[in-house]
């Protein structure tokens, strides 16, 4: 459970970073303050979890984050 919560949290952190950084550069600047909010919130919970974690565990992360950036490539290209 711990694992998929590590998973989670990452690609949750990086979609949004990904949605973000489209808007920003397309000049959504209303969505962009939100989804600002949302990367610092959740980048709180996460930087504790990562930074005292093993390998196994930063390699989950990076499982997520990967995803993430899939993830928040496609979203943004679907709702704009």
């Amino acid at each position: 459970m711990n694992e998929l919560k590590t998973f989670c949290y990452a690609w949750a952190q990086v979609s949004l970073v990904c949605l973000n950084t489209w808007q920003i550069a397309n000049g959504k600047f209303s969505g962009s303050i939100i989804v600002g909010f949302l990367i610092s919130l959740i980048w709180c919970f996460n930087t504790q979890r990562v930074a005292f974690s093993n390998l196994r565990e930063k390699i989950i992360y990076a499982s997520g984050a990967c995803c993430g950036t899939a993830t928040g490539i496609t979203f943004s290209q679907i709702i704009y």
